[in-house]
């Protein structure tokens, strides 16, 4: 049984709910050859065949009106889909950012041309997506980015380096965060945002090899990119505030709780069984369980203000720190209890599975935010600081 059976669900509208058998039965098939230390990889799954097989059955953009080839539902339509999706590992990585963010965005600021050219190709699963954001020697500081799209007559010159960009050597396009005026000690003034075509010259882009041997990181270098005015998402000079507002549907969603969430079921899952079942076992999982279930209310609770138009920042910061701290604690706990018992007990695919994760485990605070950063934005928020 998974762990998403055991924790309400009441909260989300009944003709969204009704998602979940459906998406069940066809995760059931598609994905029951895969070993859970391949479903671990979650969110950061990859398989382009996936997810055009997802974009047939219009469970991407799902939210995009259907003009622009999305369902017309709404974010908690969504919300159950992602919920499936991670409860099960399924490859989904390809597709990712293009439907939590990219084409949100698109819909909100950008021109109907770029509506009508890109949104089409999310929801098919063909047009997939990138965020240039972090750079160099910027930490987590991101108003102080220093790649520069100049303007001139034929459009931007778009120079500079963007590191840490998840699945870039896979992707289509690049929404970059980039200085179109003024410069880094002018902090939110003068950033814009721009779609980077991956393919163009100039553009060179090298995976990072990770602790676990996988290469989803890359950093991504721009020699005087050509791009056309039409490359500019909005206004010149309101990048923070469309990249602020593009945080919170990076930060609050089901991914920042669940990335842990295969391991969990698989060691749960052995615990039922009288091999595996322990005393500080069952507390453990009752512990988990206990912070599990707040940390997903909170999270559908940002869902619901993000459906009403807000922009729930700190909201969305608090659910990201918490629910990464629970996601980190799993694996170095389920390792505790696994590594106490006797040699040669403990399932070897439930061991890969807990190496995986356990490597990649340090990410899960970095990504979307670190945890010193978003602890400042949380006091400000609160009048703390």
């Amino acid at each position: 049984m998974s762990t998403l059976n055991t924790l309400a669900l009441s909260r989300i509208p009944a003709e969204d709910e009704a998602l979940r058998a459906e998406v069940r039965a066809f995760l059931a098939d598609a994905v029951q050859a895969l070993p859970p230390h391949v479903r671990a990889r979650s969110w950061g799954g990859y398989s382009t065949e996936f997810s055009r097989r997802l974009g047939a059955r219009g469970w991407i953009g799902v939210t995009l009106p259907p003009q622009y080839g999305g369902a017309g539902r709404s974010a908690f339509a969504r919300y159950v889909l992602v919920e499936e999706f991670l409860a099960c590992g399924a490859p989904v990585g390809s597709h990712w950012i293009a439907d939590r963010q990219s084409g949100p965005l698109i819909l909100k600021y950008g021109t109907e041309a770029q509506k009508q050219f890109y949104l089409p190709r999310i929801c098919r699963g063909e047009a997939f997506f990138c965020i240039g954001m972090s750079e160099p020697n910027a930490g987590s500081d991101l108003a102080s980015v220093k790649t520069r799209a100049v303007p001139d007559a034929e459009g931007f010159v778009l120079k500079g380096q963007k590191i840490w960009t998840t699945n870039a050597h896979h992707c289509h396009y690049m929404i970059a965060l980039v200085r179109t005026s003024g410069a880094a000690e002018d902090r939110h003034k003068g950033l814009s945002q721009v779609i980077v075509d991956l393919s163009l010259p100039g553009v060179t882009v090298r995976p990072i090899t990770d602790l676990s041997g996988d290469s989803h990181f890359c950093e991504v270098f721009f020699d005087n990119v050509r791009l056309a005015p039409d490359a500019l998402i909005g206004r010149e000079g309101q990048g923070w505030e469309q990249v602020t507002a593009e945080l919170a549907f990076e930060r609050s969603g089901p991914e920042r709780l669940f990335s842990s969430i295969v391991l969990f079921d698989e060691w749960l899952a052995w615990v039922r069984t009288p091999q595996g079942r322990s005393e500080s076992a069952l507390r453990l999982a009752g512990r988990i369980f206990t912070e599990l279930a707040p940390l997903r209310a909170m999270s559908v609770s940002v869902q619901e203000k993000l459906t009403r138009g807000e922009s729930p920042i700190v909201e969305a910061a608090l659910v990201k720190e918490l629910g990464t701290t629970l996601e980190q604690f799993i694996p170095a706990a389920i390792a505790d209890d696994l590594f106490s018992r006797d040699a040669g007990e403990v399932p070897l695919e439930l061991l890969r599975t807990l190496a995986y994760v356990t490597e990649v485990a340090p990410s899960f605070s970095l990504r979307g935010g670190t945890r010193d950063i978003l602890r400042g934005m949380i006091a400000r928020g609160l009048g703390l600081r």
